[in-house]
């Protein structure tokens, strides 16, 4: 970080509360602002390049070499890109964290330190002191409202990228930020090709449940979601999965703006869910198995839980990033080889 970016922050953490962020806000309290375009160009300056992103041009490192994630959700694609990553936060506010599974070694050899933050917002004081020359915030859900809320302050620690909220899909992520921001395309496309060879061979291998299927979340507290259509994960219409359209046929509404998911109350989850195939996971944490919603009045009269035809999904197979994918392509070849 500059001196004068370092003495502009430090000026504004001392006159500022900056750590006072809205708490407990949901996703939908952040104010929408429509996509804008993602082309990048070389920047005027040495060294730089312009990113086109939500809050509008910036300009990044060409080559940066101390990056914080502010999204853990976000940080799986860095390390596919084989990028310092000095820190990224936790999954989630006020827990503790660890590296998923998926990234195997790379945060080790990156020297990747965790970065724990609040319903309040990032500790801005923390990301400081990683002293980063590059920031790469937003993406779904809570992450983005807080980055939205601490943009300011964020750019003034180091260039920050706020990855819009509209690119819901590991693609349209992954896209944005190997093409436009790191100019990896050629990496990207390697990554991507992966993936459809290996869709390819799951398609090949399995067996297909009764068809339609339905997805659903369930909430720590047992309440059900059923996923909107256009959220179904691609990879079970790539694999030739036929999705019931239950959320368009009864016009029902996302829980919150711009959400994936509709709230069904008990009497409509036994109404609406009558698909022979159901899939199901946790809202943001694994939460209820299969089984043991199976014990469960109304659950265990669906004809899903009847036929023996209700399986379990990880909670992160909802939105997933690349290597999820992938994970997920393996989970769905296993339960249903042929």
């Amino acid at each position: 970080m500059t001196a004068l970016r370092r003495r502009t922050f430090a000026a504004a953490l001392a006159a500022a509360p900056l750590l006072g962020l809205a708490a407990c806000a949901d996703e939908g309290t952040a104010s929408s602002s429509s996509p804008v375009g993602s082309d990048a160009s070389d920047g005027g300056a040495a060294g730089t390049r312009t990113v086109s992103t939500v809050k509008g041009d910036v300009e990044v490192p060409a080559d940066p070499q101390r990056i914080v994630v502010l999204n853990y959700a976000l940080a799986g694609y860095l390390f596919d890109l084989d990028l310092p990553v000095a820190a990224t936060t936790t999954e989630a506010a006020e827990v503790d964290g660890s590296f998923s599974e998926f990234w195997g070694d790379a945060p080790t050899r990156a020297g990747t330190q965790m970065l724990s933050w609040s319903s309040d917002g990032f500790d801005l004081e923390a990301v400081l002191g990683m002293e980063p020359d590059l920031i790469v915030a937003g993406g779904w859900g809570f992450p983005y409202f807080q980055a939205d809320k601490a943009y300011e302050d964020l750019s003034a620690i180091a260039p920050t990228v706020l990855v819009d909220k509209a690119l819901t899909s590991w693609r349209e992520q992954f896209s944005f930020l190997a093409e436009q921001v790191f100019d990896r395309k050629e990496t990207l496309d390697e990554l991507v090709a992966a993936y459809e060879d290996r869709l390819a061979e799951v398609k090949a291998a399995i067996t297909l449940p009764p068809q339609p299927i339905s997805l659903l979340y369930v909430t720590g507290e047992g309440t059900p979601f059923v996923f909107l259509e256009d959220f179904v994960p691609a990879e079970f219409e790539g694999l030739g999965f036929e999705i019931d359209p239950i959320a368009s046929t009864h016009e029902l509404e996302p829980y919150t703006a711009g959400g994936d998911s509709a709230e069904l109350s008990t009497e409509n989850l036994g109404q609406l869910v009558t698909s022979p195939t159901v899939f199901v996971c946790g809202f943001n944490q694994d939460t209820f198995t299969v089984e043991e919603l199976g014990r469960r009045a109304v659950w265990k009269d669906l004809p899903a839980f009847q036929d023996g035809h209700a399986y379990d999904l990880p909670y992160w197979a909802s939105r997933h990033d690349y290597d999820e994918a992938l994970a997920l392509l393996d989970l769905l070849q296993e339960t249903f080889a042929g």
